[in-house]
Parts: structure tokens; sequence; C-alpha cells
């Protein structure tokens, strides 16, 4: 049977400029993708825009230009980022596309269809920046308890969705499914947010206009979180239930960032209950990055612009830093002496010293051919079986979504072979020729431990892994999946003396 892997980011807004939170999630979701490839399954890794609502409309009105016209150009942003960060997605999508508008408008039937939406009268406050509605009770002094912006109250004629009618249904989904909300932190806010209650679900607007119209009732514009939460499934091709929607249709994991986990964790997974599709396999929520222990905002004028860090620092250091420094999940703060001190000392030290030394001594002793090993010693024995033990430990970190254990079971091999090294000393070998054998089988050792780390760090730093696998004469397309093995490296192989892989940041 083929191995198939379906990963989204969220669909970010337009009313947005990409900031390093933006970037964050996306890079995980490609590092795993690219996992994911290289362990030879087929992805289908989608990203993309959320064009719609009232915040677009405004936006536009006031600088002048229709909402597509700001939509284009802000997406343009994003798509240039992405391929900046070396993003391998699979899809972009774009709520404003008409492969979207038709897949929301036969969700939205299929679901009224069911009698699971009707049309009633809506009185609420609600709060534009976050184009969400708030009963009084939920309100924090009149304002937004998420933004803590004022509110307004609003009351028009709006479809709701039976939401109410999904709570247990939802709820005993959650509790078969102990894997469906991550991390476990998570799954107990949203299980006491269920249980409290669910009520039926505005899901249409007649305040504004751009939007996608109701089905047979154009006065209404479907509710941006309708509207936006269907590209999961209008990109795969639906109503079209073939094709790539068949292959990849239920999600392995949403991506998100844990302030949209309640739109991906009730509403998405209810909307589908009452659609009779496949619910989503996994949501995992990650935390938020602070900068200098601060939150990030524009006012205080400390937002993280990603194209500017990676001009100055490069894509791959970036892509490390973000991944290594916070468990996944959890809140972190970002500093540019964190930053250069992982840059420094894992990048430049710790890798970038073990590729040259390692290359550097092979040329030095036995010119670019790799020499034959004789057979290992009992010292060796250990060293080699940590790979192997790593590569297994990899896949259930991956699939855990542990970014930052993955990338330490790496560096632990790049550790282990610094004191490899150290411990074997070539250069005293190569001065007494009875060690002739022993210093090829160290060297041979060294240039293999480099392959497997190569293939490994491929997916967080794409641009470095198929570097270092070029210098040990491998195809630098290599896969995990076919050549995780020890020893797949031929005596004879001509191998490049490497420079230094990421020069040292002087501290300023």
């Amino acid at each position: 049977m083929a191995k198939r892997f379906y990963v989204t980011t969220p669909i970010y807004y337009v009313n947005d400029v990409p900031h390093i939170g933006h970037a964050y999630t996306t890079l995980a979701c490609d590092a795993l993708a690219r996992y994911k490839r290289s362990r030879g399954y087929e992805v289908f890794f989608l990203t993309g825009t959320d064009e719609h609502g009232q915040k677009v409309e405004k936006a536009a009105q006031a600088k002048g230009e229709t909402p597509l016209e700001l939509a284009d150009r802000v997406m343009m942003r994003f798509a240039a980022l992405w391929e900046k960060l070396d993003i391998s997605h699979t899809d972009f999508i774009r709520t404003s596309q008409e492969r979207h508008k038709n897949g929301v408008c036969a969700l939205f039937e299929t679901i009224q269809a069911k009698n699971d939406i009707y049309l009633g009268e809506y009185v609420d406050w609600y709060c534009t920046p976050c184009e969400s509605f708030w009963t009084e009770t939920q309100l924090l002094d009149g304002n937004c308890p998420d933004c803590g912006r004022p509110t307004q109250k609003l009351s028009e004629p709006s479809y709701f969705f039976r939401m109410s009618k999904y709570q247990q249904a939802l709820l005993d989904h959650i509790e078969a499914n102990p894997d469906f909300i991550q991390p476990r932190s998570r799954r107990n806010e949203i299980v006491n947010f269920v249980k409290e209650g669910l009520r039926d679900l505005s899901i249409s607007r007649t305040t504004f206009s751009w939007g996608i119209p109701v089905p047979k009732d154009e006065a209404h514009v479907i509710y941006v979180w309708f509207d936006a939460l269907s590209n999961y499934i209008t990109a795969l091709g639906y109503p079209d239930e073939g094709g790539n929607y068949a292959k990849f249709w239920p999600v392995d994991v949403h991506v998100i960032g844990k302030d949209i986990l309640r739109f991906h964790s009730v509403y998405w997974p209810t909307f589908l209950l009452a659609a009779g599709l496949p619910l989503p396999k996994k949501v995992f929520a990650h935390g938020w990055w602070t900068v200098e222990g601060q939150k990030m905002s524009k006012s205080l004028l400390n937002v993280v612009e990603p194209n500017m860090l990676v001009d100055r620092f490069g894509v791959d250091a970036i892509r490390y830093f973000l991944l290594r420094e916070v468990p996944f999940g959890l809140d972190g703060d970002f500093s540019q002496s964190a930053l250069t001190s992982r840059i420094n000392s894992d990048l430049a030290n710790d890798l970038g010293n073990l590729v040259s030394r390692s290359t550097a001594m092979l040329h030095k002793y036995f010119g670019a051919a790799l020499p034959a090993p004789a057979a290992l010693a009992e010292f060796d024995h250990d060293y080699v079986a940590r790979f192997s033990s790593a590569v297994k430990n990899l896949d259930e970190q991956m699939d855990d979504l542990a970014f930052s254990k993955a990338l330490q079971t790496i560096w632990e091999l790049v550790s282990a072979s610094n004191k490899y090294i150290d411990d074997c000393a070539p250069w005293t070998l190569a001065k007494d020729p009875a060690q002739q054998e022993r210093l090829a089988t160290v060297i041979y050792n060294l240039i293999e431990a480099i392959r497997l780390i190569a293939l490994m760090v491929g997916p967080f730093m794409p641009t470095t892994g198929a570097k270092i696998l070029t210098i040990v004469g491998c195809d630098p397309a290599s896969t995990l999946e076919a050549n995780d093995q020890w020893g797949g490296l031929q005596p004879g192989t001509v191998i490049e003396k490497a420079a230094p892989l990421f020069p040292r940041i002087e501290i300023e």
C-alpha cells in the first residue's frame, strides 16, 4: 500500500504582514513534509491565504483599492517569503479562487440539506479585528477577551449551524482518539470548553459583501471561519471525493498556533461531522514567540521580520534555530544573542567543524579517495550502533512533531563524532605505519557518519544537507528510506575537502 501523508499550515490572513510566527508554523510543516518524503511517503503539503471578511474589506476601502487587489498584493509577500525560506509546499490555496468557492458552497449545501443550517436572528458582541462574536458574559469589561479591544453589539439576520447537536459526538471522538488534539494540555482546555455547552454558530453575515455568497441567498456572505476552514478539503478537489481527496483526506496533521485551536478542534470537526466527512487525525497547536521577553506588537516595534533575519544569518541557520530552540508546543523567546550562540556553537563549531576536520584528514592521509575500512574495533561498535538507534528515534520524534528533540538526537551524533576524532587521534595513528588499517577504518567511519548526519539534517536544513551529501560523493537528492543503513559509502568514492559550512558570527 502506498504511504501517504497530508500536512497543512493554517491559511494566513491577508490583513497581516508575514512575521516570525507565520514563518515558524510553515517551517515546522516543511521539515515534517521533507522528512516524510525522505522516508518514502507521497506528501501533500498545503499552505495559502485567507482573503475574505470585513477586516479586509475595510482595509481595502481605506487604501482606495478593491479587496481582491489588496489580497493579490499581500498574498505575494507570503509566497515570496516561502520561496526565500525554501518551503516545499505542494499547493498554495487562496480563498478567492473559484475552486475554493465551489467547495465551500458544496459543503454549506450538504450540511443545509441535513437541516443542520437554519435562518435566524443574530444578536451578540462582535470584535472586528478577531472576526469573532462573544456573548455578554464572555466580554472582559465590555472588551474582546482575546485581544482586549472594544466590541460592538450587532443584530442581523443570520444562518446558523446546529453546532449544539454535535457536542456529544465531538466529546466521544476526542475521548476515543487521545492524539486528536496535541499537546495534551490543549486537549484538556478544549474538553472543558465543549463540556460547558456548545451553542449554535452564526455562519453568515449581511453587513459586508467581501466573501462567498450563501447559495440561493446572496444577501448573506458565508462567515469567514466556515469559509477559511474548508480550504483543507477544497484544495484536495472537494466536492469531488476522488483524486487527491481520496488519496489524502483525512489530513494527518493540521499545524496551527494556539490562538486558533478552538476553530480547528471544535468548529471544523463539527462541520465535518454534520457533512458526514472523516475528521482530521491530529490538530497540533504550537506556542507563541516573544521577543527578548516581551509580546510581539507593532506598537513596540519589536515584530521580528523573517526576510531581514534570512538576509543577515542565512536561511538554514534560521530554520535550525526556530525548530531547535524551543520544544514544539511551548512558547519561546526570540533573542539575537540566543540565535548567534546557536549558530556559533551548534552550526559552526559542532557540525561545520566535524565536516571540515574529517574531510581535511581524509585528504591529508589518503588523497581524495575514501579508504576501505578494516574490521571494526570493539570501540567502534558502540559508536556505529548509535546511528541505527538514532534513525529509529527520529521516526518517532517526527511523528510526535518533537522537532527540537529530533535535532537534539542528530546533534548527539555530531558530538559523538567529534569525540570519536579526539578519542581515536588519527594524527597519532598516521605517524605509525603499523596503524594504517586502523587509520583507514577511523576515517571511513567519520565520512560515513557525516553521510548519515546529512540525510537526517536535510529536512531541517535542506541546502546544508544537500551540500554535505555532495561533499561526500552522494546524490544530494538521496533519501533516508533508501540509504539509512551504516556502510552505504563505497571505498574509493571521491570526497571533497570541505570549506567551513557556517561562518562564525562576530557578536557586536
